[in-house]
């Protein structure tokens, strides 16, 4: 991932102030917070009687969330995804995901991006825990820039939504085509192989792996799957190589999240070799930065790589 951009913005800054512009507007928006400090000092203007502090409570978060959404409002419940997915997901699942009610949970701090905070702050089975709920969305915008508008399609949706943020900022992905709520991005053509990822530094390091690729006369394909559930299965299928290869990247453990999503759809309608790289399946022991915590877990470009050419040399009985 060293030859990245420099990082623009943090996605979650750009999910604040697109709400802050959007709260005015819209009457049924309310702003629920646990006092994450996210919303500090920001002008609500007329609206700010529809933000609400509920401090470090998110249990009750959510199930204010469900009473206000159960009254034709659409509250916007802010706390860390490590939380979210953990000490208030029975809430999420009775109050919010059974009734199916509009209730948009955006989760800062996923994966390790907060890294410097240690395992309890980490949220690496998150993906996993959301994408199991009925009649959820789950959504992890790859970068700043499509982030405001992934938040405008997700809150016409009229169901829950499981909205997941890192904490610093992250380099913006490479332009491609339009952001569509459940549809993939293909930002790279190949024949060869599929590199299929899902979030900022893991799509980062699936372009740069097909780079290393090239050089090798190797070519990938590289889709970019801000949306987890629905799986836009239909791209999947049409992205494969001859070589029936799917390499999944992602921010979390391996077990049960973007990969096994994957796995499990393309499963069911075609045999397909899956290869996820994803962190192991251990609660990270150190400190450190995003990247670095990445990397040290095997969610590098240069793994991609080497998982990529391995498999098709076993593929091809040990030659390419």
């Amino acid at each position: 991932m060293s030859t990245a951009p420099a990082p623009a913005r943090a996605a979650r800054e750009v999910y604040r102030d697109t709400v802050a512009e959007l709260l005015p507007g819209e009457p049924r928006l309310v702003v629920l917070d646990s006092d994450t400090g996210l919303f500090g000092g920001v002008d609500f203007g007329s609206a700010a009687d529809r933000y609400l502090n509920l401090g470090i409570a998110e249990h009750t978060l959510m199930g204010t969330a469900a009473g206000l959404a159960r009254e034709g409002r659409i509250p916007l419940v802010n706390t860390m995804a490590a939380f979210a997915s953990s000490r208030a997901v029975e809430a999420v699942k009775i109050d919010i995901a059974m009734g199916n009610l509009p209730v948009l949970i955006a989760a800062t701090h996923s994966g390790v991006s907060a890294g410097h905070l240690g395992p309890t702050h980490h949220a690496l089975e998150d993906l996993a825990v959301m994408r199991a709920l009925p009649h959820m969305t789950v959504v992890v915008p790859g970068d700043a820039a499509g982030t405001g508008e992934l938040l405008r399609q997700a809150l016409t949706l009229g169901g829950p939504v499981y909205f997941r943020l890192g904490r610093g900022a992250t380099p913006d992905l490479p332009a491609g085509p339009p952001l569509r709520l459940g549809k993939a991005q293909q930002l790279r053509h190949g024949t060869d192989v599929t590199l299929a990822a899902c979030g900022p530094y893991p799509t980062l390091a699936a372009l740069e792996a097909a780079d290393l690729l090239e050089c090798e006369g190797i070519t990938a394909n590289v889709l970019h799957l801000h949306t987890v559930k629905p799986l836009d299965t239909p791209a999947l299928l049409s992205s494969l190589g001859v070589r029936d290869t799917v390499i999944t990247v992602e921010e979390h453990w391996s077990s049960g999240g973007f990969g096994s999503a994957v796995a499990e759809a393309l499963s069911a309608v075609r045999p397909v070799r899956v290869h996820r790289m994803a962190l192991p399946d251990e609660f990270v022991p150190v400190a450190g930065s995003q990247r670095y915590l990445l990397e040290r877990g095997g969610v590098s470009a240069r793994a991609i790589a080497e998982r990529a050419r391995d498999s098709l040399v076993s593929r091809s009985g040990g030659t390419r």
